[in-house]
């Protein structure tokens, strides 16, 4: 079996002396390990950097066997966000996602595509929170667990919608969730197309998408979400990109 496609590298761990196995989010394959044969080494070490995108060849036996990967530097991103805790934060949370949430070997390519341009912004801290808060939106869609924003839940309306129902993922407007505030999970403007992104909404955003991939997704494997999503949170409240 041989493929070739581009694809961000997610993880690299050392395996035996010399080689790494490396996971690697690719727009035709998916999320495909492999072996990569001296990553350990001064050369490829800079290369496997989590949030690289490479030219990947991989080659196996057989279909589901591990398999080898032959990669190409195509953009070293990675390493410009190495002195920045908020940047470096975002691509690790990002990552991490990847790696925790997305089956192996199955194709998302809009994923893939938005997943790039979050990369892309990575040293924009007033662009990139709310483009990964709509990159996890469309983590949850692409895992058949999308949130419908399209029209109030109770009246059918598009007007006014300010809050999600936690049991259905549907939106609702002011007036149907006043008596259920306590148990509604806050809508963001920028994910009802409004231009004005806050840190306040920011926040809003993390909760909401936070709340359906822990039980959604999360709960069905008996996992919660990783690590550096928290840390990456914490951070864009410290630097004042989200306000609790």
């Amino acid at each position: 079996m041989h493929w070739q496609d581009q694809g961000f590298v997610l993880t690299s761990r050392k395996h035996g002396e010399t080689s790494a196995i490396i996971d690697v989010f690719t727009r035709k394959y998916g999320r495909h390990a492999g072996l990569v044969r001296g990553g350990v080494g001064r050369k490829m070490r800079p290369v496997l950097q989590a949030g690289n995108l490479v030219d990947a060849e991989w080659r196996g036996r057989l279909e589901d066997h591990l398999g080898a990967y032959k990669l190409e530097a195509i953009d070293s991103r990675a390493a410009q966000f190495m002195d920045d805790r908020v940047s470096l934060a975002g691509l690790n949370a990002i990552c991490a996602m990847c790696r925790e949430c997305l089956p192996e070997r199955e194709s998302f390519p809009k994923l893939w595509d938005v997943f790039g341009i979050v990369i892309q912004n990575l040293d924009n801290p007033e662009i990139w929170p709310a483009l990964y808060v709509r990159w996890e939106a469309g983590l949850l869609s692409a895992l058949g667990y999308g949130l419908d924003l399209s029209s109030c839940a109770a009246t059918g309306t598009n007007d006014n919608l300010t809050h999600v129902s936690p049991r259905s993922g549907r939106a609702v407007s002011a007036s149907a969730a006043e008596p259920y505030l306590d148990k509604m999970l806050a809508l963001p403007s920028f994910m009802r197309g409004e231009p004005l992104v806050t840190p306040e909404d920011i926040m809003k955003g993390l909760k909401l998408t936070g709340y359906f991939l822990e039980t959604r997704v999360q709960w069905n494997v008996n996992r919660t979400l990783p690590e550096a999503r928290a840390t990456m949170i914490e951070r864009l409240i410290n630097a004042g990109f989200a306000h609790r």
